[in-house]
């Protein structure tokens, strides 16, 4: 097997060697017109009489006069028939005299203008190679078969999709008549009429009007929060290349994506009618977060992030490819080996865009991958503006998550 895998490579390289040779009979990718048999019977090269392919530079050749031609016209060396110019130049002895070749091509006709430039040739190559490359079918590697694989297993393993445990968490503390609506024909939703923090009676405001105001849905979105980090670490550690990196990096890139890990992973739970995160036992709107404290600078364009993120109905794949791109990101604050990281995030995201291209058929596949870069680079800007207003809310109301604190921390 692997004397024959020889024989093949070396048969490919000895054609590709006579492709570059100025003397070898080839000529392929010049943009000359080719002309097929028009009365079936057989077209005879008109300088060596061996069997022609169409017109060449305005004469009927074979291709190999063709590539000759052409190399001849760009070699700027004279060439001198060793005899007295008269040779008779036929299928078997076309090498002998290039001169006289020569001669003969433009004796019949064959003009050296018509000749495309080298940019021209490549160009028309590189047409070429993208058209066959669209003609065969898109697989995905074995390796990026595997990468796929171990990021579905490590999402399914520390991501419960049932959200069973956010019962246990400390209640939301909802008013009742507090209710998530959204404008007709509208991604904008409004918010009730009511304050950021809790309403108190007179008598409790009176007694207490020393004391903090209360962002009621605080506690339980701490608890998700904490909830929510451990898991987005346990999935980093299960992964291979993560392992594989200083523990230094594996701390700056964990402190840099979780935000945004935990973003991707929730929208799998956004509603895009209703405008509701629809989390197993417990349902999420706008008004929840407001309530922890959170502001319309960081939720206007997270609400637009969800319905843009959502309205792609991407796979499991591809979210916990987005995942993994995201915290692969080597311009995180703190990392050193970014080399690495930057081949990881690579790798991961020609694998997304492998499995786009292979698994969609949808007409405006090829729009899907920028479509997620974009959505990428949006939640960077969110990123810092959660971080602004997680440490607004800890000075107001110090119960933010001491894990939280610590992620969002610019100590490396």
């Amino acid at each position: 097997m692997r004397l024959l895998l020889q024989c093949i490579l070396q048969l490919r390289m000895s054609k590709e060697m006579e492709e570059l040779s100025p003397l070898v009979d080839s000529g392929h990718g010049d943009g000359s017109e080719e002309e097929t048999e028009e009365d079936g019977e057989p077209k005879i090269c008109q300088v060596c009489g061996d069997k022609s392919t169409g017109y060449h530079f305005n004469a009927m050749t074979c291709e190999g006069c063709k590539g000759f031609f052409r190399r001849a016209m760009k070699r700027p060396a004279q060439l001198c028939c060793p005899f007295q110019n008269t040779c008779v130049i036929t299928k078997t002895n076309r090498r002998q005299c290039q001169s006289c070749r020569l001669q003969k091509c433009l004796s019949i006709g064959m003009k050296r203008e018509l000749i495309m430039s080298d940019e021209a040739v490549e160009k028309r190559r590189m047409q070429i190679r993208r058209k066959k490359m669209q003609e065969e079918p898109v697989t995905l590697s074995p390796q990026q078969e595997a990468v796929i694989q171990e990021l579905l297993t490590a999402h399914q393993k520390t991501f419960d999709m049932t959200c069973a445990h956010f019962i246990q968490f400390r209640p939301l503390d909802r008013d009742q008549k507090s209710k998530c609506s959204r404008e007709p024909n509208s991604n904008s939703f409004v918010s009730p009429s009511f304050p950021y923090f809790s309403i108190q009676s007179p008598e409790s405001k009176e007694k207490n009007r020393h004391k903090r105001a209360i962002f009621t849905s605080l506690p339980h979105f701490t608890d998700l929060t904490t909830y929510m980090i451990k898991n987005v670490i346990n999935f980093a550690k299960t992964l291979t290349m993560f392992r594989a990196l200083i523990i230094d990096d594996q701390i700056s890139l964990l402190k840099g994506a979780t935000f945004e890990i935990i973003l991707i992973h929730f929208n799998m739970f956004f509603n895009e009618v209703t405008g509701i995160w629809e989390c197993g036992p417990l349902q999420y709107c706008l008004d929840d977060a407001m309530r922890a404290g959170f502001q319309r600078h960081l939720l206007d364009p997270m609400m637009n992030f969800h319905y843009t993120l959502r309205k792609l109905h991407l796979s499991e794949e591809e979210y916990v490819l987005m995942q993994a791109i995201s915290l692969f990101s080597p311009d995180r604050p703190g990392v050193k080996q970014h080399s690495v990281i930057d081949r990881n995030q690579e790798t991961l995201a020609l694998t997304l865009k492998t499995y786009i291209e292979a698994k969609r058929t949808e007409p405006e596949t090829h729009l899907l991958f920028p479509k997620i870069m974009a959505c990428l680079t949006e939640m960077r800007s969110m990123n810092e503006e959660y971080t602004k207003q997680v440490l607004k809310i800890q000075d107001i109301q110090p119960e933010v998550s001491p894990l939280l604190l610590e992620i969002i921390s610019k100590d490396s």
